[in-house]
Order: C-alpha cells, then sequence, then structure tokens
C-alpha cells in the first residue's frame, strides 16, 4: 500500500496541473498563450510567497531617512540592490522588508510610505511624465498610482483620479492626504465626465480590470474563482476601455494601457486589436512585460502616442 501511495504521489507530481494546484482550463490557457516552458515557469513562481515591498514617499522624505527610522524600531530595510540589483534603477523608491504588522506604524500613518510591489511601481515610471502636466488615471480605484505619479510630478501639475465606484474614491481622498498628494482630484468617471475631459490629458494612465493572473502570489485562491468566460468578458471590457477613454488624451500626449495579467490575449494582443482599429492616429512607442519569474508580480504596459 506504501508503495502505491508513493508511485501514485510521483504519478502525480509529473501532472502540472496538480503538481502546481491549478484548474484545467487555466492550464491549458496558459501554456497556449505563454508556450509549454515558459508557462511552466512562470505558474511555478507564482505559487511562491510573494516579497513585501514598501515605496518611500518622496513628497514627505528621502529613502535614507525612511531606512533610518524604520531601523530605529528594530525593522529591517534593504534596498533592491541587495536582491535584484537589476530593479534598483528603474524602482529607486522600492524597498524591501519582512512580512510584519507595518500599517499601524506612525511612519505609515504620516504618510511616509505605501506598500506596493515593485512591478506595480514600475508603471508609473513608465509613462513618461513630467511636472506640471494633466494627468489622467482613469481606473484609479483606491490609487495606489495616482499617489505615486503625484511624488514623480513633485505636486506640480494636476491628476484627475477616476473610477466607477465612489466608495475607491473616498479610500484615495483619505490616502492622498496621508500622503500630502495635493494635486489629486478625485472624479466618477461616466459619459458626461468622459466628453468633459476630451482632449485634456497630456498622459493617460488606463490601469484596465483584467484575469489578475500576474498577482496569484497574493490571491492564490483567485485561480480557483476565475473562469474562461470571465476572462472572455475582461477582454471585450478591456477594449471598451481603451476605445472610449482615449478621447480623453490630447494630441501629442501618451496613454499608457496597463494590467496585472501575463496572458497576451489581454495585453499586447488588446493593444495591436486598438492600434489596427486606429491606424495612423495612435502609435506604440514602446510596451513592457514584467514576469513574475522577475521576481516581483506580473505586469504588461504599453506606451501609446496620440499622433494628432
Amino acid at each position: 500500500n506504501k508503495e502505491r501511495i508513493l508511485l501514485k504521489s510521483k504519478q502525480v507530481n509529473l501532472v502540472r496541473k496538480y503538481r502546481e494546484s491549478i484548474p484545467d482550463w487555466l492550464d491549458e490557457i496558459g501554456a497556449a498563450q505563454l508556450g509549454e516552458a515558459a508557462w511552466e515557469k512562470e505558474v511555478h513562481e507564482l505559487n511562491k510567497e510573494a516579497p513585501v515591498v514598501l515605496r518611500i514617499n518622496t513628497l514627505k522624505v528621502s529613502v535614507a531617512e525612511l531606512i533610518n527610522k524604520l531601523a530605529l524600531q528594530g525593522i529591517e530595510v534593504n534596498t533592491l540592490q541587495t536582491l535584484f540589483p537589476e530593479w534598483q534603477a528603474v524602482c529607486p523608491e522600492a524597498v524591501l522588508v519582512k512580512r510584519q504588522n507595518l500599517l499601524s506604524l506612525n511612519e505609515y500613518k504620516q504618510g511616509l510610505f505605501e506598500v506596493q510591489d515593485a512591478a506595480s511601481q514600475l508603471v508609473a515610471a513608465f509613462m513618461r511624465i513630467k511636472e506640471g502636466m494633466t494627468v489622467i488615471d482613469a481606473c484609479a480605484g483606491a490609487g495606489g498610482k495616482s499617489l505615486h505619479i503625484a511624488a514623480l510630478m513633485k505636486n506640480k501639475g494636476k491628476i484627475i483620479s477616476m473610477d466607477v465606484e465612489e466608495r475607491k474614491l473616498l479610500e484615495l481622498k483619505k490616502r492622498a492626504d496621508r500622503a500630502g498628494a495635493s494635486i489629486i482630484h478625485t472624479q466618477l468617471i461616466n459619459a458626461a465626465t468622459l466628453h468633459k475631459l476630451k482632449n485634456t490629458a497630456d498622459c493617460l494612465l488606463l490601469d484596465v480590470p483584467c484575469s489578475g493572473l500576474g498577482v496569484l502570489k497574493r490571491t492564490p485562491d483567485a485561480k480557483w474563482k476565475l473562469s474562461l468566460e470571465f476572462i472572455e468578458q475582461i477582454k471585450k471590457v478591456q477594449q471598451e476601455i481603451i476605445s472610449s477613454y482615449s478621447q480623453m488624451l490630447k494630441a501629442g500626449g501618451v496613454m499608457v494601457y496597463a494590467t496585472c495579467s501575463i496572458l497576451p490575449d489581454e495585453n499586447q494582443n488588446q493593444v495591436e486589436q486598438f492600434l489596427n482599429r486606429n491606424k495612423g492616429v495612435f502609435e506604440l512607442i514602446d510596451d513592457r512585460k514584467v514576469l513574475p519569474s522577475q521576481g516581483f508580480d506580473g505586469f504588461y504596459m504599453a506606451a501609446i502616442k496620440k499622433r494628432f
């Protein structure tokens, strides 16, 4: 009996969907879109525990100052240079800490830092924003990226943070007040606001709803709540958002389409579909794919310029 159990266990471990504990349909779609080898690597990484990353709020404190403040309380903080040197230059405000109750710290209550994954921090840095710009974060949610944008703009300019849910915008207001991000203005998004803000944004962020497959390290049970039908539906929503919200971008402005998914169908394929429908008006400047095997969450971002 013991030999049979061991043999069965070995056989199970040879089958990826059992070994990595993923639904059949997800294993099939991941392998089909990423390729067998890449999917094998990424799904294994997604079963690991996510690192805890802070984004230091440079509107209020320097990286060195906050590291010293936390060290005085016995909290060990490491820059990305320690474990992920290739990330240091692109995420200079990011630091690593051990998992603990960070939200009870006075430094958090004073708005000196936010908990934000390094891959998520890449998005604002990817936006080519400058001080004095008008920036619209059209799917802002509770505003983590809006807060980062405000810090990069050094509180100079205007950020309109929008969402379809008012409760999320109320939370964003609290976070903005705590962070000292006074250039953030919240606004519910609907047809009227889309029309009102037409051709006004120097930079537009569309961090669209997605499957969330890139952040399964943080929400491991989500893979059992997802379905192929949901992904097909969310792809339609993504295309509707990029098509209708893009009207808020002014000529010469840059729109960043972003997801926390690793599926090409939600990422580069969506961008390609949009560009094919708007030939000559919009052009792809650059895109970036961040995979879980690089150490943090999986993300995709594409910078798209409106020519006229």
